[in-house]
């Protein structure tokens, strides 16, 4: 997730008004969040309802991440707005750095919390559907 945000950074960094650049903009923009929402309704739908199951003491810190998930669509709807809008790149990289200032402060905190309990998980399930199309 995070190299794609950073091509995403860079394609509007690279960006100019010629449709050619818009088209790549539009498919990076549209990879990334795609990519991120997947990863976070997988996260929500069978990773934590597991994790919770055998750490039940966890049930907190998943609140706190799902919480963060919603926040994290709210701005990649406001991204993909803008870049639905053909708006500046000024713009674009406004709403970038806010999503990658919280998805990196979201991803460190689920590292922290999360990382031993997810090497040790017993969860039967495809990787797709629990982490989304990486």
């Amino acid at each position: 997730m995070r190299e794609a945000l950073v091509m995403t950074q860079e394609a509007v960094a690279r960006g100019d008004p010629e449709a050619a650049a818009s088209r790549d903009l539009l498919l990076f923009c549209h990879g990334f969040c795609s990519a991120l929402t997947g990863h976070h309704v997988g996260e929500d739908r069978d990773l934590f309802p597991a994790i919770a199951a055998e750490h039940p003491e966890l049930r907190e810190t998943l609140r706190k991440l799902k919480q963060d998930h919603s926040m994290i669509s709210h701005l990649v709807s406001g991204l993909q707005a803008v870049v639905e809008a053909r708006s500046s790149p000024e713009e674009l990289l406004k709403h970038l750095e806010g999503i990658a200032a919280i998805m990196e402060s979201h991803f460190r905190y689920e590292e922290r919390q999360l990382l031993v309990v997810h090497e040790t998980l017993a969860l039967d399930a495809d990787p797709q559907c629990v982490l989304g199309p990486l």
